[in-house]
């Protein structure tokens, strides 16, 4: 079998000191390769522990820019080092730097130490009082294909809010992802829990989340391995692991051969979908009651 290992970082963060944070993340991805893990995966970013600014005090948002890092910052560098000596990927999230405004980001490090992939969250939380209107949405979905010690996997990535759309881990199945990697900050309660299962069951993917534990969210960082039905059509819990709400790291280990032999031979995924009558869902008009004005197209 061909088992690929994904640590979920359930880690509580420092709030604005990131020199904390890469010292407590660094840790983390120790145990986590202690525990064998082929990748680790961070909350959404990491850097600063999710932490936003007051519209309502004057300068608080250029000091929270301020904060941004680029892919060549230090911080990123010590992960990338780190990497490379454990002989393990690593899913690392922050807030980027980045022209008009900056980007919440996840950057996929191969056990090599090389970026493999950058993908910036596209669906932003623009409704207020979020501080994420001030951060420059991305551009488009994104995958690789990583090299592990379980061998090549094509990983895409989203973001938290991202799981909401059903677009989003669409278009990454549609670009070949077998996993989706899901850096999260929000309480996971049992309705985001199902929006997980559901990308999972309709793409025939694998997804791993990564949540702060409590009181910062609530943890329940939860994998699925996208297999949704056995060779005897017998339903089966597609559920690998999931985490209390303390802090916890929790490897879910995904069994590529099965995951493949599955979207060979079953329904779902790309295999009857009818995109030419789908020209709707890419229509940019908003109708009632939808209509919002904050929103960003």
């Amino acid at each position: 079998m061909s088992i690929l290992k994904i640590a979920l970082l359930q880690v509580a963060a420092v709030e604005d000191d990131q020199a904390a944070n890469q010292a407590r993340g660094e840790a983390a991805c120790r145990e986590a390769a202690a525990l064998g893990a082929d990748i680790a995966l961070f909350p959404e970013m990491w850097n600063l522990g999710y932490s936003g600014f007051d519209p309502a005090q004057p300068g608080a948002r250029d000091a929270w820019a301020a904060r941004a890092i680029a892919l060549d910052d230090p911080f990123v560098a010590q992960f990338r080092e780190l990497a490379a000596e454990l002989d393990m990927a690593i899913a690392l999230t922050f807030l980027e730097r980045w022209p008009g405004g900056p980007r919440n980001t996840v950057a996929l490090i191969d056990r090599y130490g090389a970026i493999r992939m950058v993908y910036a969250k596209v669906h932003t939380c623009d409704f207020e009082p979020s501080s994420e209107a001030a951060l420059t949405p991305g551009d488009a979905f994104r995958v690789c294909k990583l090299d592990t010690a379980a061998g090549a996997v094509t990983v895409g990535a989203m973001i938290c809010f991202d799981r909401e759309f059903p677009e989003s881990a669409r278009v990454l199945m549609l670009q070949g992802a077998e996993i989706i990697l899901t850096p999260n900050a929000c309480d996971l309660e049992i309705n985001r829990l199902a929006q997980f299962r559901a990308r999972a069951y309709e793409n025939m993917v694998g997804v791993a989340t990564a949540n702060y534990p409590a009181p910062a969210n609530n943890g329940h960082s939860i994998a699925f391995d996208g297999i949704a039905f056995d060779r005897d059509e017998r339903s089966r819990d597609m559920v690998l692991v999931e985490a209390g709400e303390d802090e916890a790291i929790v490897v879910a280990a995904f069994d590529l051969d099965a995951l493949r032999d599955y979207r060979q031979r079953e329904v779902w995924g790309n295999a009857y979908r009818k995109p030419g009558r789908y020209a709707l869902l890419a229509a940019p008009e908003v109708n009632p009651p939808f209509v919002r004005p904050d929103a960003r197209r």
